[in-house]
Parts: structure tokens; C-alpha cells; sequence
């Protein structure tokens, strides 16, 4: 079962200050820049945990504003004190690292700042006498810098970039630097020299760096733990390399299979030389690789029985000399991994969900492009299959969606995974601040990437969640993206039809300043749009019989909503709609309800007043369309009309006797049990049809809709009945002289109905 534990104190603390800067940790510089209070001291727990929620906020949350100088709060050491720090993509500029260059720096994480210079790289030095762990992972541009600085902009007109790679740097100084990460350096930087200076490396990250000489390695070998060579193309000589490296516990050659310029292909004499000569190696990554001599032992002399990682016993030949098994294997997209006895404790690959959970769990922070491969393999064990591991994949998707908000690649295949992760079958077993997170990053998709695929996946994903209950959190946001992608008139058939059916559900159970506040975004007009452009087309689709019931919900007690339906041409679309498609008998349902809301707001009654509407509504009197609905709903507009009295009634044809005959005969036709397609969360409207004498036929219209209601669902209609004080009123009508006698019968018996319900429900319990 799902475990709802709330969020702590210090995350509710901190996501509070962050939106608040300017009311909370610091004020207004000039009305530009903040600056921290002065009576504000920070310790590093604190200040490492604002900045790496801010980094996630900015990224993760779309309804959130970055703040230009966020990073001069911390420039004061002597009240703020940064020690780790984790930074990502364009949020990060040179004038940020400038602002916090006198704090004393222990780890820093930069990936994929594409927008730091090489202005950046002499503030690093600021941090060089305290860093340990640095990555410049994916900051592509930090080797660069303006040619001539300042004195080329009639150049820079004709050429914006005016930049050089910077040669000279080095990592000189940075003595207790270990950790290093220069995965996706740009070609040219020279890594040799870069990192000659650092005489103790423990870990090196040179994922998708091209060397042909790799010796220079070889002066961490008493010191180096971890290194990674992820696509770079490998020879023999980088092997020598590697395998002088003894006290490696981490390895990773790993590649991107679908790169096609690898020449390299692992041998089972390479990887026995890992074996021999690696004895501390606990991590092993050779994803991706072909494997040019056949490294696994025939499906004959595998050793039956159950699953074992026993290095005795593995499938993998070079295996079978490891002293241990190794605490993680990666093999993803190799045909090892579909071995039966690998030695391992946790191994990535394609063979089962627990290798693909595996897969994505290693290769989401630094290599979307295989990520999105393993998450379109949990697709489809999600789909064709049951997750096992639920929460597990949940979790690994949502963060990879918010790390790679951009890459269309995992959003299309993370959206649709989303979709099955999230169906009935799995509800029980997801916390509501699990589902919320699926929500966020779902409307972040739909709201950084308009691909069709994404934005089709979004939406059908929407579709598991309670409506509107669920989606309130994020009503006006959710709202806005749905209006968006329904605006253009030429749109994917499938995507408008689920942001319209999206659409129709957010409106029907809310109250009207929801109503109100949507209607005021565009919603009204959009749907009306989408019913003229499928008018146009002479279709009458699921999209029209969608919106028109969206302006059914959204007009509901909402005078504003129905002044604009009726200011957008609305009525015209209604006459039009209902002689293009006379048969549809849904459509006039849906129309007929939407202008009962109309009809119930007497300022805007005398628009319905015309000879054509009146004549229409009549004519509608008599209709079979969907039982009675379509008969019962403009018996209803005509009652609220005749409620306004003879002297309203401007029109000459058709007379106001005539259509009252008619609606007689229409109520008389009914049959009192008939079941409804119609929801009433109130029944105001109908009550204040009561009180009067000026038009018994409405009268007797608002009594037998009562009737009907607490006869065929008293459990719903008898307590709200009773709640909104109809029993009275009903009661006050019976001794009215201008009541006709049998509408007199009919209250009686909803009165009857409501006491006897009363009654059945009384709690006689001690």
C-alpha cells in the first residue's frame, strides 16, 4: 500500500524561502540585486541545500522564476557558508561562480552549463585550495574565450562568436583535488597537460574524449579507484594502459552501440586481463560492446539449477577467476547479459526489469541517449507485462524526465512509460505526493516540448488520475496547457479529442470561481472555435460532443460564462449545429443542458427572446432524443423564460399560450421513472421556480423534475432536497391558489418521498 509520510520540515522550510527570497533570507538591492539580511548567519547544511533545491526548482518546476543575482546571497562567506554544490544546464552563468568565488568550495558538480566561459575557469581557482570533487560535465564552452576581449565587435557583428579554445589552463594548484569529471570536453583541450599538475587523482571521468595515447594514466596508478572511458575509442594500447592501473575498484569502457565509428571489439583475452591484473575491480562496465570471440560457455555446461553469482559458477568464461563477485556489472545491450549465471550483485542490461531498472538507475544523470533505450524497454514490460518493482520505476522515470526536460528522446519514451506506470491497475501502490510528482513532471513535458508524440502521451497519462480531485493542485496551470494545445484549429485528431475530453472533466465537479477563473483564460471561446472549425467539416465527432458538453459543465451557475457563450456567436452555432445534425441525438442533449444554464440568468434571458429560438425550443419539446433529456431540457429553458411573465415575452410567434400548451402536453409525456443523464449539485435554479404564481407551467416543470429525481435517486436528491430547504417551499406551493391541482399531487408525494428517506436513515444507534 502507498505510504503518504509528509514532507519535512526543512524541505517545507526551504521550497518557502526559495519562493520567497525577497520576504524572507534577503531584500532588494536597487530593486535589482538581492543582498542577504545582515542579521542572517547560514551554516553549510542549509546553504549547500537552497542552492541545490534552487538548481532543481528552476529546472523541474515551470512555474518557477530564477532570480539573476540568487548566487550574491552567498558571497559573503562570513555569513554563508557553501561546501557541496550541484549545478545544471543554462541556469548557471560566469557572473554566478564570480558571486560565490570567496566561498571555500569542497565539491562542485557543473553539468551541462553550456553558458560558462572561460571566465569560469579562473574563478575555479578561487576553489582550488579546498576542492576535492570538481565536474565539468557537458560544459562544452568553458575552454573557450572571446578573441581579443573587447576589441572585436565589428568582427563579432559579422562573426557573434569570436572565440578561441584556451590551451594554457591547467588544473596547477588544486592540490586536494580527487575527484575530476571532463566528460563531453570539446575536441582540443589538451587533457594531458590539463591534468598533469594533479599528483593524486582518485577518480577520472573522460567519457567522450578521443586520446590515442593514454599513457599518461599511468602516473594515478598507485592512487586511481574509478575511471571512466564511456565512447571513447579504445585500442590495445589503452588497454596496456588500463590493466598498469591496480588499484582500479571501478571501470568503465562502456559505449553508445549506435555510434558507428568504434573499431574496437572486446575480447575474452581482454577481459581475462581485467581479472588478473585488476585484483580490486568491484565495478565493471563494458555496455554497448560487441564481443568478437565467444566469452560465455555453452548453454550444455552452464550449471543447472537456480541462479547463482558465484564466480564458479559464471556464464561468462573470464569470470570464473574473480575472486568475489563484482558489486556491479553493466552489460546493457550486449548478449551477455542474457546469460543465466552472471557474478554480480547488480547487473544493467535488456533481459528483465530489475537489468533495465538497473540501466536506468546508472546512465540517466550523463547519458540520456542510452537512457531513453532502457526506459523504452520498461515500456514495454509495463505494457505487455506487470512492474514488479513499481515505486522503483516510477521514481527512476520522473527523474529522468526532470533531468532531461529537453531531450525528445526520453521525453517521448518516459511520457508513454508514465502512461502504463500510472494506469488503475497500479493505484493502491502510489503515495499522493508520488502521483503529484508525476503530475509536475508531466505538465513540464507538456509545456517545454510541443512535439505531438509528448504532449499525446501527456495527456492519455492525465487520463489515470482522479479528475478533477487529483489535478486541483495544478488547476490553473493544467488548464492553460490543455487551452494551448486545443487553440490551433489544425491539430493531431487523437491529441484534441483527449485534451477536450481533459477539458470537459476539469469543469464538471469544481466550484464556479474555478468556473470562472477558467472561463476567463479562453476556455468558452476555444470550444466554441472547435465546434465551427468541425461545423466547417460537416462532422459531428467526439470532439463536438465533447466541447459542447465542456460549455454544458462550464456555464453551470456561472452567469459570466454564459454571457460570453452568448457574445461568441453562440446561439448561432447552436441553430447550426442542430440543422446540420438532426440525428445526433447526444449533441442536443449537451446543447439543450448548456442553454438551460443560460436560461437560468435572467439578465440574459431577453436574448433567447426571438421568434426563431422560441420556435426552436418548442419544436425540441417534442423530441424522443435520448429518452427525455432533450425534451426535459428545453422545457426547461422555456420555463425560466415564462417564469419572466407576460410582459416579457416580446415576440408575437409563437404565441406565449401556445407554447405553454405545449409544454403541458411535453411534462405529461414523461414518465416519472425515467433514469437521468444529468447531474444537479444544486437545485436553486429549480426551487425558485416554486414561489410564484405568474407561470404555473414552470411550476409544475421545477415540481416534477424534484419528483423524478427522489423517486429514482433518493440516496443522492432527497438529503441535497432537504439541505437547500426545498421541503418548504413545496409545502407553501401546495396552498398557493394559482398551483394547478396536480402539480399540488406531486409536491405531496416529494415531500412523502423525503420524510419516508428521513426516516429509513434516522441513526438510532446508542
Amino acid at each position: 500500500m502507498a505510504s503518504d509520510t509528509p514532507e519535512s520540515l526543512m524541505a517545507l522550510c526551504t521550497d518557502f524561502c526559495l519562493r520567497n527570497l525577497d520576504g524572507t533570507l534577503g531584500y532588494l538591492l536597487d530593486k535589482e540585486t538581492l543582498r542577504l539580511h545582515p542579521d542572517i548567519f547560514l551554516p553549510s547544511e542549509i546553504c549547500d541545500r537552497l542552492v541545490n533545491e534552487y538548481v532543481e526548482l528552476v529546472n523541474a518546476a515551470c512555474n518557477f522564476e530564477p532570480h539573476e543575482s540568487f548566487f550574491s546571497l552567498f558571497s559573503d562567506p562570513r555569513s554563508t557558508r557553501l561546501t557541496r554544490i550541484h549545478l545544471r544546464e543554462d541556469l548557471v552563468q560566469d557572473q554566478d561562480l564570480e558571486a560565490i568565488r570567496k566561498q571555500d568550495l569542497v565539491e562542485l558538480y557543473l553539468t551541462n552549463c553550456e553558458k560558462l566561459s572561460a571566465k569560469s575557469l579562473q574563478t575555479l581557482r578561487s576553489f582550488s585550495h579546498t576542492l576535492v570533487s570538481l565536474s565539468l560535465f557537458g560544459c562544452a564552452n568553458i575552454f573557450y574565450e572571446e578573441e581579443n576581449p573587447g576589441g572585436c565587435e565589428d568582427e563579432c557583428l559579422v562573426n557573434p562568436t569570436c572565440q578561441v579554445l584556451v590551451k594554457d589552463f591547467t588544473f596547477e594548484g588544486f592540490s586536494r583535488l580527487r575527484f575530476l569529471n571532463l566528460g563531453r570536453m570539446i575536441d582540443g583541450v589538451p587533457v594531458e597537460s590539463l591534468l598533469r599538475p594533479l599528483n593524486s587523482l582518485a577518480a577520472l571521468d573522460l567519457s567522450g574524449i578521443q586520446t590515442s595515447d593514454a599513457a599518461f594514466l599511468t602516473q594515478w596508478k598507485d592512487s586511481l579507484v574509478s575511471l571512466v572511458l564511456y565512447n571513447m575509442d579504445l585500442s590495445d594500447d589503452h588497454i596496456r594502459v588500463i590493466v598498469q592501473l591496480h588499484k582500479l575498484r571501478h571501470l568503465d569502457i562502456s559505449r553508445d552501440r549506435l555510434s558507428s565509428y568504434y573499431k574496437f571489439k572486446l575480447t575474452r583475452k581482454v577481459l581475462s586481463l581485467f581479472v588478473q591484473k585488476l585484483g580490486n575491480l568491484m565495478s565493471l562496465d563494458i555496455s554497448g560492446h560487441m564481443i568478437l570471440e565467444n566469452c560465455s560457455i555453452s548453454k550444455m555446461d552452464e550449471e543447472a539449477g537456480q541462479t547463482s553469482i558465484e564466480p564458479s559458477k559464471s556464464s561468462i568464461m573470464p569470470f570464473r577467476a574473480l575472486k568475489r563477485p563484482l558489486q556491479f556489472l553493466g552489460l546493457f545491450e550486449t548478449s551477455l547479459c542474457r546469460l543465466t549465471h552472471i557474478p554480480a550483485y547488480k547487473v544493467s542490461g535488456d533481459k528483465n526489469e530489475e537489468q533495465v531498472l538497473n540501466a536506468i538507475e546508472a546512465y540517466t544523470e550523463h547519458r540520456p541517449e542510452i537512457t531513453s533505450r532502457a526506459i523504452n524497454l520498461l515500456f514495454d514490460i509495463a505494457r505487455i507485462e506487470r512492474c514488479n518493482q513499481l515505486l522503483r520505476a516510477l521514481k527512476l522515470v520522473i527523474t529522468a524526465l526532470k533531468c532531461h526536460k529537453y531531450d525528445k528522446n526520453i521525453q517521448v519514451t518516459g511520457s508513454a512509460a508514465l502512461f502504463y506506470l500510472t494506469n488503475s491497475e497500479y493505484r493502491a501502490e502510489q503515495s499522493v505526493r508520488l502521483r503529484r510528482q508525476v503530475i509536475q513532471v508531466v505538465l513540464n513535458g507538456m509545456e517545454s516540448y510541443q512535439e505531438v508524440t509528448v504532449q499525446r502521451n501527456c495527456c492519455l497519462t492525465l487520463c489515470n488520475f482522479s479528475i478533477p480531485e487529483e489535478l486541483e493542485f495544478q488547476y490553473r496551470r493544467v488548464n492553460e496547457l490543455l487551452l494551448s494545445i486545443l487553440s490551433p484549429t489544425r491539430q493531431d485528431e487523437s491529441i484534441q479529442r483527449i485534451a477536450v475530453h481533459l477539458c470537459n472533466a476539469l469543469v464538471c465537479q469544481v466550484d464556479n470561481d474555478h468556473k470562472e477563473a477558467v472561463g476567463k483564460m479562453g476556455f468558452v471561446v476555444t470550444m466554441l472555435k472547435l465546434i465551427q472549425k468541425k461545423l466547417l467539416d460537416k462532422i459531428c465527432d467526439q470532439v463536438m460532443e465533447f466541447s459542447w458538453s465542456a460549455l454544458w459543465n462550464i456555464t453551470d451557475e456561472t452567469p459570466d460564462n454564459c454571457e460570453m457563450f452568448l457574445n461568441f456567436n453562440g446561439m448561432k452555432l447552436f441553430l447550426d449545429c442542430l440543422k446540420e445534425f438532426p440525428e445526433k441525438q447526444e449533441l442536443h442533449r449537451n446543447m439543450l443542458g448548456l442553454l438551460g444554464n443560460v436560461a437560468e440568468v435572467k439578465e440574459l434571458r431577453p436574448q433567447l427572446m426571438t421568434s426563431q429560438f422560441i420556435s426552436v425550443f418548442s419544436n425540441l419539446l417534442e423530441s424522443k432524443a435520448d429518452g427525455i433529456e432533450v425534451s426535459y431540457n428545453a422545457c426547461g429553458v422555456l420555463s425560466h423564460i415564462m417564469f419572466d411573465g407576460p410582459e416579457a415575452w416580446g415576440i408575437c410567434e409563437p404565441p406565449r399560450g401556445e407554447v405553454e400548451e405545449r409544454m403541458w402536453a411535453a411534462i405529461q409525456s414523461w414518465d416519472i421513472n425515467s433514469r437521468r443523464n444529468i447531474n444537479y449539485r444544486s437545485f436553486e435554479p429549480i426551487l425558485r421556480l416554486l414561489p410564484q404564481g405568474i407561470s404555473p407551467v414552470s411550476q409544475h416543470w421545477a415540481t416534477w423534475a424534484l419528483y423524478n429525481l427522489v423517486s429514482v435517486y433518493p440516496d443522492k436528491y432527497c438529503p441535497l432536497l432537504i439541505k437547500e430547504g426545498g421541503l418548504p417551499l413545496l409545502r407553501d406551493m401546495i396552498k398557493m391558489a394559482t398551483a394547478r391541482q396536480e402539480t399540488k399531487e406531486m409536491a405531496r408525494k416529494v415531500i412523502e418521498h423525503c420524510s419516508n428517506f428521513k426516516e429509513e436513515n434516522m441513526d438510532t444507534s446508542r
